[in-house]
């Protein structure tokens, strides 16, 4: 049975009815599944089980200590790209030997807490950053183990926003550059030349890329090892892209398939930075409609979440399923209600940009009806916010027959707290 489902006319997570989660934790409410965290992890274990690689999780997908902690159960290591990262990493138990830091902007002070918890590696995204690197680490008295990320110029056939691997990012070093890096990295005292990092982008479907990408990483890494620099590991990055509405997702046996025969001989560890392939099928945004509104033409369904409680419609485009909680069944059964036309899901914000859909054929739908975001386990509360002073939403973890309160609703007073009582 999937993790969310429709039972007896109403949508499930697990062994609870939603209907009796927001009754209990209120709206707008995210919910997570426990059993799609796992499968979510396994199935990149299994697909790419003859690498054994470390899967570090992408802590930016979805941040939550309670899904961290999930994941250190497992095995998981963790992919941060920030010092707050590092601090939510280290406060769910993730062993520092477990940990990579990433990102194109690391400051002094997180490299410092970096090098003093002892982290696997930094991923090095351009030769100042490895300068510095190099300097805080002499500091330190500490030789820092880096990676250093590649631009190997793929498209990853993905939205412009999430497109990291091609030329013009702000993301890694050029080929030439690379290569220069890695001829001299050793007059550096405070490094420890690891391996070679890349990540091209985010939610790719296609194996193609990856390939393209593997084979450029590899053809550096064998040169190294006729130069007599062999490298001790490779992170692929991740991106492996998950079914939005009216798309597919990746293919982790196509891309294994397609990368592992370029990766095996070269008898490196291999890293995995997957995010969202983890949290995004765990996820769902509950929201009430407050008003339905005609106009111009138009059906509104007026909700209490929108674009400050998940940006990605408003910021790429993106399509999430959208569907009642007591439908009778799930969009395009034969259990579910008959169409009313299209409707534009829109939210409480002050911007024409706030929508979690638009022009979706929907049923008819009442004030004071569930309406559930599929699909948004990732970059959904990890990039909300306090636009028009609204307070952050609740997180509820399931398992199996339990609902758990893992993060509680915002008050407004913590909304005023930081700018009260100041010297």
């Amino acid at each position: 049975m999937e993790p969310f489902h429709y039972t007896g006319g109403e949508l499930y997570c697990e062994q609870l009815p939603m209907r009796a989660i927001a009754a209990a934790h209120g709206t707008p409410l995210y919910v997570y599944s426990a059993a799609a965290l796992r499968e979510g992890y396994r199935a990149l274990a299994r697909a790419f089980a003859p690498l054994s690689p470390l899967v570090c999780y992408a802590v930016k997908a979805n941040g939550n200590l309670a899904v961290l902690r999930l994941l250190v159960e497992l095995g998981a290591g963790f992919d941060v790209v920030s010092g707050g990262e590092l601090v939510r990493a280290q406060a769910a138990g993730a062993p520092a030997e477990r940990i990579v830091f990433a990102g194109a902007g690391k400051r002094e002070d997180e490299i410092r807490a970096a090098l003093a918890a002892g982290i696997l590696c930094f991923n090095v995204e351009s030769l100042p950053e490895l300068d510095r690197i190099d300097r805080l680490a002499r500091e330190a008295g500490r030789r820092a183990r880096v990676c250093l990320r590649l631009n190997p110029e793929v498209d990853p056939r993905t939205h412009a926003h999430i497109a990291t691997g091609s030329k013009g990012t702000k993301f890694g070093l050029e080929l030439e550059t690379a290569r220069a890096a890695l001829a001299t990295i050793g007059e550096r005292t405070g490094v420890e030349l690891y391996g070679l990092h890349a990540h091209i982008g985010s939610q790719i479907v296609d194996p193609e890329p990856y390939r393209l990408a593997v084979e450029r990483l590899a053809a550096l890494a064998e040169q190294q090892r006729a130069a007599g620099r062999p490298l001790r590991a490779l992170n692929l990055g991740g991106g492996f892209g998950i079914a939005y509405r009216g798309g597919r997702a990746c293919d982790l046996e196509a891309v294994a398939r397609a990368i592992v025969p370029l990766l095996a001989p070269l008898g490196v560890r291999v890293l995995l930075e997957p995010g969202r392939w983890i949290a995004g099928p765990a996820g769902v945004l509950l929201t009430r409609v407050e008003y339905v509104k005609h106009s111009g033409g138009k059906r509104f369904l007026i909700c209490d979440s929108g674009m400050h409680h998940l940006l990605r419609p408003a910021l790429y485009g993106a399509e999430h399923p959208v569907w009642p909680v007591c439908a009778g069944g799930p969009e395009g059964s034969p259990q579910a209600p008959a169409l009313a036309g299209p409707a534009d899901v829109v939210g409480p914000i002050c911007e024409t940009a706030d929508y979690l859909a638009r022009e979706r054929p929907l049923p008819e739908i009442e004030a004071g009806e569930l309406l559930a975001v599929f699909a948004a386990g990732a970059y959904g509360m990890v990039m909300a916010s306090n636009y028009n002073a609204q307070p952050l939403p609740a997180e509820v973890l399931v398992d199996g027959a339990r609902a758990r309160l893992v993060r509680r609703r915002q008050r407004y007073d913590e909304l005023l707290a930081p700018e009260q009582d100041l010297p």
